[in-house]
């Protein structure tokens, strides 16, 4: 299998859902100003790039082949995986993250929580034996696996686990709604391929109705911490789905593809929001 391919199969343009959770994170356990000068923060900063993107989303491809091959965002928006494959994605993908998970474990073993979240999260959402991909409302609670890397950095640098409950929860809820929002396009796919999801079982219009309520929570809970950006991830997120209220799953896919930039954007003002004001 190509480089080329693998890059196409880890979702470049995601690879910050899982790095800026870790960013944010490592700077609420270290000084931001030092924190460049720790070898072990950078350790992790590579393997959340390439490697923990191999894991999640190539993982899911393996698992996915079915809905995949009847999906037509998989022949130009992100790359099908075929049986034929498999053997050696799966060799890569154990190659790639091994080394790294036994390393940084070593390096703190405090982060074992946050990488057993992260690791059976993210196998099982797309395998066997729970495959929770499969099964409406656990596929979107499962996504809180985005929330681990930041523990990870937290626990690897702080060597201590005391980040408040509500900070957790509001990142979680912010996940879950980011992917239930994401399975609004697949839902023609997924029905023809008889994968049940929150998305093929509420429609598309009641999704949107759950994306909001999620996303308000979340802004509500991270309102504690600093009202003015719980209000603008509300305000934010609320007009997305308003916008999206009276559009096909075609033109909400449209939507979606800009959503690494919409997220990124807000991530970087929560992290800078951090390094200025909580430190």
């Amino acid at each position: 299998m190509s480089i080329a391919k693998l890059l196409r199969i880890s979702r470049p343009r995601f690879w910050i859902y899982l790095l800026g959770p870790y960013l944010i994170g490592s700077i609420l356990a270290f000084e931001p100003m030092q924190i460049i000068w720790q070898w072990q923060f950078w350790l992790g900063f590579v393997y959340f790039t390439l490697p923990a993107n191999l894991l999640i989303y190539g993982v899911n491809d393996i698992f996915d082949y079915e809905t995949d091959k009847l999906n037509p965002k998989k022949q130009n928006y992100e790359a099908l995986v075929t049986p034929a494959e498999h053997t050696s994605l799966w060799t890569v993908i154990l190659l790639t993250n091994i080394p790294f998970i036994l390393a940084l474990y070593w390096l703190n073993p405090l982060t074992l929580f946050g990488w057993l979240g992260f690791i059976i999260l993210g196998v099982q959402y797309s395998a066997w034996p729970i495959r929770a991909k499969a099964k409406p409302f656990l596929d979107s609670i499962f996504n809180i696996l985005y929330i681990f890397p930041g523990v990870i950095g937290y626990t690897l640098l702080a060597s201590k686990f005391n980040l408040d409950w509500k900070l957790l929860l509001s990142s979680g809820l912010w996940t879950m709604a980011m992917h239930t929002y994401s399975a609004i396009p697949d839902i023609e796919a997924d029905r023809a391929s008889h994968t049940p999801t929150i998305a093929t079982v509420l429609g598309a219009k009641l999704t949107l109705v759950y994306c909001f309520i999620y996303y308000t929570l979340a802004g509500i809970l991270l309102a504690q911490f600093s009202t003015p950006l719980g209000i603008m991830i509300a305000i934010v997120y609320g007009f997305m789905i308003g916008f999206s209220w009276s559009h096909n799953t075609a033109k909400i896919f449209r939507l979606y593809t800009y959503f690494p930039v919409l997220n990124t954007i807000i991530g970087l003002i929560l992290f800078w929001s951090i390094v200025i004001w909580y430190r």
